[in-house]
């Protein structure tokens, strides 16, 4: 039964206390979405992290990365692994320095000063023993095995060691307060990322994870000609490859003066970069679609997206852009396509009516989050924290396990009322629907207010594709991240939290009009805060009592 509490307790979400916040539970960065704060100087000298297994041949390249107290004399010295010696420079040091033979091709692997020394040592790529000497004495020690090819392994104090790959980024979360942005979803609202692009007048950084639009393609060419510069960076070695309609985009791209990059060989460190964002001068837009007829083209596929203008999440943006597309990983289109050859494939051609418009609303605070850095675990920390709602769109879900879902349903069993809509497109409806039946279960079992289902698109679109979440109704979550352990753990993607009770609101009668709930999706969002919650309130105390926990969770078609 909904208690008299509940019925309190939502009407003060209406009115718009605020739940919550991802802030709360990971740092912000600063203005320009710097790296993590640098570790302190050491008391004592210590070997910090070893790169046994560069991606070169004959593993040249190698470092080790000391960290030594401030003013500490380099000159007294030497590097062993038992094999092999290297003696430091004279010269005073503090914080951390990366040791090698090869000073001139380390340089291009490490943003930390690097100390070339004389000797030669080669690191064991099955694991080795390194110890820093001073003398005749010991003054640190350092154990490794089985180095990963590529990855750099960073000693914690008790010796242990984490491998990552070398040069992956350590970002912040980044916080702005107030302001307003741009709300959308696609397919109703193709206009607005492409009118952002033309709207540039100095800069257009575009991070993709393919791209095929020939519209937005048109503008960025436009964009040059009006003296923009202009960057696109993309997945080089998507799941499906490099298309033929890909590979013509970027070639009139390239021709017409774009500096076009693709991450990925030898020296990539992500699995896939899977990001999809543009930072136009001052302002950005942040999406869960492709740059493709299907996504931005609004020719298929559901997606949220948002345009923001808060200077610390712009300039965060453009850092993060800046810290891949900089990193050696990034090769140009040129020579990414040398000797390959393009599948013809597909072009999405739908057309559906536009039953919502873009709206600029208020936010009270707005927060970028990526991956593999910070966002995992801030999404994770929002999701637990949600007192009331969650309504989750999503492709797919990695099965019952995946980290969010579990969340979600940690959050269920709190009493808080979630519902997950997934795709009914064929390659995904199998094991979408296999899920449904399993949560219907968990809900029905443990009398748990869970409902999710399959869509049915019914003539707006033809497939979902958005990552979204909402929050209590005044959180929402969108970007590129879908719920898989790859996506978490090993892609580049970016996601926002925009919270506010306008900016809930649109997103969750978004969500509301796919769901296929009557609502009141045409009223607009800045209607009196008063009449909006008893709306809201009358719809959760129907919803409630239709959809109890016995049903309420069966598949859509």
């Amino acid at each position: 039964m909904f208690s008299v509490a509940r019925l309190a307790a939502v009407c003060l979400l209406v009115v718009g206390v605020a739940g919550p916040a991802i802030g709360a539970i990971a740092a912000s960065g600063d203005a320009s979405g710097a790296i993590a704060t640098a570790a302190p100087r050491p008391s004592e000298p210590r070997i910090a992290a070893v790169y046994p297994n560069p991606v070169a041949d004959g593993d040249h390249g190698e470092f080790v990365v000391l960290a030594f107290p401030d003013g500490t004399d380099l000159g007294r010295y030497e590097l062993t692994d038992g094999d092999g010696s290297l003696s430091l420079p004279n010269g005073s040091a503090g914080g951390r320095v990366a040791v090698t033979a090869a000073p001139a091709r380390v340089r291009n692997l490490t943003d930390r000063r690097v100390v070339g020394a004389d000797g030669s040592v080669s690191l064991a790529n099955g694991g080795d023993r390194v110890r820093l000497i001073r003398g005749n004495d010991t003054v640190a020690t350092a154990r490794y095995r089985d180095a990963p090819e590529g990855e750099i392994g960073r000693f914690d104090e008790r010796g242990g060691v984490t491998w990552r790959p070398l040069g992956r980024t350590n970002r912040s979360v980044v916080t702005a307060g107030g302001g307003q942005v741009r709300a959308f979803t696609l397919p109703d609202a193709p206009e607005v990322p492409v009118q952002t692009i033309r709207d540039a007048d100095r800069r257009i950084l575009l991070a993709g994870y393919t791209f095929t639009s020939e519209r937005v393609a048109r503008e960025l060419e436009r964009a040059v000609d009006r003296g923009v510069d202009v960057h696109v960076l993309l997945d080089g070695q998507p799941v499906d490859g490099i298309s033929r309609r890909q590979a013509v985009a970027l070639d009139s791209l390239v021709d017409a003066g774009v500096t076009v990059e693709l991450l990925g060989g030898p020296h990539g460190r992500y699995a896939y970069h899977h990001a999809k964002y543009a930072v136009v001068d001052d302002s950005a837009v942040v999406l869960t679609e492709n740059w493709k007829p299907a996504g931005t083209g609004g020719r298929a596929s559901r997606g949220w997206g948002v345009v923001v203008s808060q200077p610390r999440i712009v300039r965060g943006l453009a850092a993060t852009f800046r810290a891949d597309a900089d990193w050696q990983g990034a090769r140009p289109w040129s020579q990414v396509r040398r000797g390959r050859s393009f599948e013809t494939s597909g072009v999405a051609n739908g057309t559906y009516p536009s039953h919502r418009s873009p709206e600029t609303v208020p936010v009270d605070r707005t927060q970028l989050l990526v991956t593999p850095d910070n966002a995992g675990s801030a999404i994770t920390a929002a999701l637990d924290g949600a007192d009331e709602s969650i309504d989750v769109i999503q492709m797919s879900i990695d099965g019952p396990d995946q980290r969010f879902l579990r969340a979600t349903v940690r959050a269920a069993r709190r009493g808080v009322d979630v519902r997950i809509l997934l795709s009914s497109a064929w390659y995904v409806e199998e094991e979408n629907r296999r899920l449904v039946e399993h949560l219907r279960e968990v809900a029905e079992r443990e009398g748990l207010p869970l409902s999710a289902k399959l869509a049915e698109p019914g003539g707006d679109y033809e497939k979902i594709h958005a990552k979204g979440v909402v929050i209590d109704g005044d959180q929402a979550l969108l970007g590129s991240l879908n719920w898989n352990g790859e996506s978490i753990r090993r892609n580049r993607e970016v996601v926002l939290s925009l919270e506010g009770e306008a900016v809930g609101a649109y997103y969750r009668n978004a969500f509301e009009a796919d769901w296929g709930e009557k609502t009141e999706r045409s009223l607009p969002v800045g209607i009196v805060a008063g009449v909006a919650g008893c709306l809201l309130l009358a719809l959760l105390v129907a919803r409630r009592i239709d959809f109890g926990p016995d049903v309420g969770v069966g598949p859509g078609r």
